[in-house]
């Protein structure tokens, strides 16, 4: 066996898979630059952006009084003059703090000066449960972000597409919110060591099935993956979409599954009431109603804020148990 059959790919975790992100992207344009609460001396509380405050200095890895309507004001009035903003915003439960300012400036200012200005900016922000944070630093609000127009929003779920979602946020010319996964921070996966971008706006079939498709938001791709391995012993062949971003939806990759095997389920973390899920689930049913044999189903979390208990948490939360049950509801089979 040559050398070569033997090289392993390189593989990383999600943790450094974000700081290699933002560092490259840093080392990319002289105009970039970070800035947010405790990303310098402490490389932000999730150590995520380590090293970097001494690699670039405080000019250009900035910490940040604690305002978070200061932060996306700041990236607004940056990005507007040239810069390549990243800001961080440390969990997105924090986005109600500066939502005027995402709302109605950072989503609509390229629109309201006529396209004349570009709006480069980056935010960064950890969303999900799982680590037993509680009520106000566990949420996923994507949902809020995507009723938004003017912004675009990815969840990144593997190693691989967290550095290159956040190289692709930072050289695209609008508002691009990268939201991480603080459970996934330890998942390993491959990542090339080199600079790359992944499509925004581009699908991921992560399985290909035949008569189930499954459309996994974020960190529930995970579980949609082993939830497949599950349902795979009952004869069940299910395929695995990952919409990786979800402003704009790549609903023609999900059309394209659900026309081939006629059944969908849609699994989020977010509370399943009034999640991205109800549009994907909309979506098929006005584009490919007529290859449904069964309804759309959703899965999600229940109306409740996030509870602190470990216990109660892991009960809250959807996982592969959840969705192989889902699957089978929709399939009849008990």
């Amino acid at each position: 066996m040559t050398a070569e059959a033997t090289t392993e790919a390189r593989q990383l975790p999600y943790i450094l898979a974000i700081t290699e992100g933002v560092r490259q992207s840093l080392q990319e344009y002289d105009t970039s630059f970070l800035a947010g609460e405790d990303v310098g001396l402490a490389g932000s509380v999730f150590r995520i952006y380590k090293g970097l405050y001494a690699e670039f200095g405080p000019e250009r890895v900035i910490d940040s009084p604690i305002s978070e309507a200061g932060l996306i004001g700041l990236g607004v009035g940056a990005g507007a003059t040239g810069l390549r903003p990243m800001i961080d915003i440390m969990f997105s439960d924090f986005i109600g703090e500066c939502m005027d300012e995402i709302a109605n400036q950072l989503a609509k200012t390229r629109y309201m000066f006529g396209g004349k200005t570009t709006l480069p900016v980056t935010v960064l922000t950890m969303g999900g449960g799982g680590i037993n944070l509680a009520a106000q630093h566990s949420q996923s609000l994507e949902a809020w972000l995507c009723h938004i127009p003017g912004l675009k929003v990815m969840m990144p779920a593997t190693p691989h597409d967290v550095k290159g979602a956040i190289i692709a946020a930072n050289r695209d010319e609008n508002p691009v919110f990268v939201i991480m996964n603080k459970a996934s921070l330890g998942i390993t996966g491959e990542v090339p060591e080199e600079p790359y971008a992944v499509n925004i706006g581009e699908a991921i079939v992560r399985r290909e099935g035949s008569n189930f498709t499954i459309v996994a938001i974020g960190r529930m791709m995970h579980e949609a993956m082993t939830a497949a391995e599950i349902l795979e012993k009952d004869g069940i062949d299910v395929e695995v979409i990952d919409p990786l971003t979800l402003q704009p939806l790549d609903t023609e990759t999900i059309l394209t599954s659900v026309r081939k095997t006629h059944r969908a389920l849609v699994v989020h973390e977010a509370v399943r009431f009034g999640g991205i899920g109800a549009e994907i689930a909309a979506q098929i049913q006005e584009n490919a109603f007529d290859d449904l044999d069964a309804p759309v189903g959703r899965i999600g979390a229940p109306f409740s804020p996030v509870p602190f208990s470990p216990p109660l948490e892991q009960a809250y939360l959807p996982n592969a148990q959840k969705i192989a049950d889902g699957v089978k509801d929709l399939i009849g089979l008990d």
